[in-house]
């Protein structure tokens, strides 16, 4: 690894309103390595490198390239100092080819030819794999994402910045993608990656800067840390990385989904003969690519889907008997006695009212079971103030409208409320998706014990790691269509990598 320092960040600070983003952070990025950037949910990771490409200035601080002190006030400045970000949403144009995009926006005549060609070689230099005339709407993510990256090589980026490029790429288009980062690290490029993932921050960095509460806390050298030591930086305190995973008692089934098709608004087949059975006292995973049919899948179940084949049957725990839920909205289906929570992966579009306190979210589910317009509140009070208490909900009090609350906390509010319904059948879309690693391990401490308590839990999740450890059973997705239902005690990440990636159905 070369010594020599690509950029450095010296006291830089960044505020919005009365919120400190970054404060007085110092730190370097040398050439030839890959850094990680380590922190909880609000430490400020995105926002410093926001400020390294350009799209936030500091109000304090400086920033140097090559020991010299720059102003970067936007993305073009961040170019013209050869840094390019990767973001976790991709900023391509569907209708026009690989080749197309990674030109657009630059000076001069379009040569498709010279394009295509200049591509290929920066392809076959780092090891990509790309067709620079395929269209952008054709492509899998991972193909999408490798658009990206080559669109900044192209306008000669030697520093480099990914957030969160593993959240929608399977294990081995992972290994793939870090194969590459490794090889443009060996050819002098520094490389800074956001992640979460603990496992992949040991596998893939030369170093790792721990964030928290905005300020920088240590840069340690990878090989010379573990997981436990990096969260500890990361929290300020021990936390217990153990999953808990008891054996499921008298699992009886709960929810059958036989045969299921569903269309989307533009006539596509989103869910393709899926079929599944869900068994209180479990918890099942679903995994698969982003956009395989996940959402959709619970969302037929919630009644927020229209179905055009199959069938969905919930058997009710009091007396045996099954409820045909096909084509029932929300309501109807919980008038027919049937205790469904849902806590949907758009959480203030469909889960939650931004402009509403917490108190009164907490009062949704009952709003319509009122005949006044004044309801009690003190239920609802109590419940909110519950959950901000036992879920460490960060908000001044109970009153603030939950649009004022981070991404964490307004997830944390409505899992709360979802579980305080005591639902016998619980879906969870990406629950801990922004929680840091404490809320992250409270949620998966809830779901546990909604498991103990002989709830059949659903659980959609990303990452794969968690799913193997939390989960019972691993219903896996690819294309719209279940590829294989796995053992989570005994499944590896391996394995249902090649699921997600197969379209045919499980044999």
């Amino acid at each position: 690894m070369n010594n020599s320092i690509a950029i450095e960040l010296k006291g830089v600070t960044k505020t919005f309103g009365s919120v400190i983003a970054n404060k007085n952070v110092n730190l370097d990025v040398r050439r030839g390595e890959i850094l990680a950037i380590l922190g909880e949910n609000g430490s400020g990771k995105t926002t410093l490198m926001n400020m390294i490409s350009g799209i936030y200035y500091p109000d304090e601080g400086e920033i140097l390239i090559n020991g010299e002190s720059v102003v970067i006030r936007s993305p073009r400045d961040a170019f013209k100092y050869k840094i390019g970000m990767i973001h976790q949403h991709f900023k391509l144009v569907d209708v026009f080819t690989a080749a197309e995009n990674i030109v657009l926006g630059l000076d001069g005549a379009f040569n498709k030819k010279r394009a295509a060609a200049e591509v290929l070689e920066i392809s076959s230099r780092y090891g990509f794999e790309i067709d620079p005339n395929k269209k952008i709407h054709e492509m899998a993510v991972s193909e999408k994402q490798t658009v990206e990256i080559i669109k900044v090589l192209y306008r000669g980026a030697d520093i480099l910045i990914l957030d969160e490029p593993t959240a929608v790429l399977t294990p081995q288009e992972t290994q793939k993608l870090f194969a590459v980062l490794r090889k443009m690290r060996d050819d002098g490029k520094s490389i800074i990656i956001i992640t979460h993932k603990l496992h992949e921050v040991l596998s893939i960095s030369d170093r790792v800067a721990i964030l928290r509460k905005g300020e920088h806390i240590d840069t340690v050298v990878t090989k010379e840390t573990d997981e436990n030591q990096l969260t500890e930086m990361m929290v300020g305190k021990k936390v217990e990385l153990n999953i808990e995973r008891d054996e499921p008692k008298n699992p009886t089934d709960r929810l059958v989904v036989m045969g299921l098709d569903c269309m989307s608004r533009d006539g596509i087949k989103i869910l393709d003969d899926v079929s599944f059975v869900a068994r209180s006292g479990e918890i099942l995973g679903i995994a698969g690519i982003a956009g395989s049919g996940q959402r959709e899948l619970l969302e037929a179940i919630a009644g927020l889907q229209h179905i055009e084949h199959g069938a969905i049957s919930y058997i009710n725990p009091e007396n045996g008997e099954e409820v045909d839920l096909r084509d029932k909205t929300p309501l109807e289906i919980r008038d027919l006695g049937v205790r469904l929570s849902f806590v949907p992966e758009d959480r203030l579009g469909m889960g939650l009212v931004g402009n509403m306190d917490i108190i009164d979210n907490m009062m949704l589910r009952s709003y319509s079971a009122g005949h006044s317009f004044f309801l009690d509140r003190l239920p609802s009070t109590a419940l909110a103030e519950d959950v901000i208490d036992r879920l460490e909900v960060v908000t001044p009090d109970a009153h603030t409208p939950v649009r004022r609350l981070s991404g964490g906390n307004v997830q944390k509010v409505l899992v709360g409320r979802e579980i305080a319904s005591a639902p016998t059948v619980l879906m969870a879309a990406y629950p801990v998706r922004g929680l840091d690693i404490n809320s992250s391990y409270t949620i998966y401490n809830l779901l546990n014990e909604q498991k103990k308590n002989g709830v059949a839990v659903i659980f959609v999740g990303e990452d794969l790691d968690v799913l193997l450890e939390l989960c019972d059973r691993i219903l896996v997705i690819g294309s719209g269509r279940v590829t294989g239902i796995v053992d989570g005690r005994t499944a590896t990440k391996e394995e249902i990598g090649i699921l997600m990636t197969k379209t045919e159905g499980a044999e």
